[in-house]
């Protein structure tokens, strides 16, 4: 028997009602509603010890992003900023429970870099090229789509969507002037041994490399024959309310051509600059979609079979699906909560955490990454 799906107009947003949760969809420039801990069976008092939690222990690195990034990554040769960086603000989140806000602290308007953050996003227009038949399957070979040298050689030509997606592509070779071997190398060895090492097997081995994943932008770029972010901006942020304050950059210098137009090739991530920078409130919203498989309001933006694909653990790395971190049984498992949990993560204590099981959205910005299992163990005290 179908479930009975009534629809309630409120002030500022929507109310889904059915038999087994109350969505409530925030509209644009409206206060977010807000429900007391209680209303929703949390513990208040639990709940007010997290977000202290998270206010606390602030991200240890410099809050002028440009030096945090040169630190963080000053054992990769050649390393430079090559997009645009902005200085961070301080310790910043939101709680979702049914989509009403029942927590928040630090300024969640504030547009911060997201870094790696952004490559759940470009998960999602690879999603949305598959929803619209721009690419039939994601197990397609790339070189089928983009023939201009990108995926030519013997190796690259062996390389599906699928891998680039999981960060299992071991694509070889250079973009933007980023050099796969020399993006986020091996603690061990030196430039020789990196430069000259035999690339991997495409899908066998997890590695996760931002110059990949800037090619997988790029192709998208030319698979959708328009720029990433308007591709965003049309397909997803504007249907959900988003402010008009978020922007996705590439490196200054990436140009591609594309039906005699040039067009900004994006990045998915931050670690050189450049990537989504994007306010707590509209990566609420962005979680929100997700959380409600898909769907905003009555409006499926994103189908439930490519959530389903995207989350699904990859066989080199059973934390890892399409570029979203799953609470499996792994290295980055989260003793004691659900394996359903999967989350957007980007340097800096940047997160986006999805819990079906307790209908919850958790963003935090500038929490202490070692610090987030701890954080989440402590929230789930409450939720329970």
């Amino acid at each position: 028997m179908k479930q009975l799906l009534c629809t309630l107009l409120l002030v500022g947003g929507l109310q889904l009602t059915n038999a087994q949760a109350t969505y409530y969809f925030p509209e644009r420039n409206v206060n977010w509603q807000e429900k007391q801990p209680r209303d929703v069976k949390i513990d208040s008092e639990r709940l007010e010890e997290a977000v202290a939690f998270a206010e606390s222990n602030e991200y240890s690195g410099s809050r002028d992003l440009r030096i945090a990034i040169l630190k963080g990554f000053e054992r990769e040769p050649y390393h430079q900023i090559l997009g645009p960086t902005k200085k961070r603000g301080g310790p910043a989140g939101m709680i979702l429970k049914n989509g009403y806000l029942v927590a928040k602290w630090g300024d969640t308007k504030r547009v911060d870099m997201t870094f790696s953050v952004t490559k759940s996003f470009l998960s999602t227009m690879a999603g949305l090229a598959e929803d619209q038949g721009l690419i039939d399957d994601t197990k397609d070979k790339v070189v089928d789509y983009i023939w201009d040298g990108t995926f030519d050689s013997e190796h690259n030509s062996k390389i599906t969507w699928e891998h680039l997606l999981q960060q299992n592509s071991a694509w070889s070779g250079e973009l933007w002037g980023g050099k796969d071997w020399a993006d986020r190398p091996p603690k061990a060895g030196s430039v020789d041994d990196w430069k000259f090492e035999d690339p991997k097997e495409p899908g066998t081995v997890m590695e996760y490399n931002d110059v990949r994943v800037n090619v997988l932008a790029y192709s998208l770029t030319h698979v959708w024959r328009k720029p990433m972010p308007l591709v965003l901006k049309e397909n997803i942020m504007d249907k959900i309310g988003a402010s008009t304050t978020w922007r996705w950059h590439g490196y200054k210098h990436a140009w591609t051509e594309i039906d005699g137009l040039q067009m900004k090739s994006v990045t998915g991530g931050g670690h050189s600059g450049a990537g989504i920078f994007i306010s707590a409130e509209d990566m609420a919203r962005f979680g929100l979609l997700f959380l409600n498989n898909g769907k905003w309001k009555e409006e499926q933006l994103i189908s439930k079979n490519w959530i389903q694909k995207a989350v699904a653990p990859s066989k080199p790395n059973a934390n890892y699906g399409y570029m979203w971190w799953l609470n499996k049984k792994g290295a980055r498992h989260w003793e004691g909560l659900s394996e359903n949990i999967y989350y957007a993560a980007g340097f800096g204590g940047n997160f986006i955490v999805i819990d079906k099981e307790h209908d919850v959205v958790v963003v935090t910005r500038w929490l202490e990454p070692s610090k987030i299992g701890e954080f989440m163990t402590k929230l789930s005290a409450a939720l329970n």
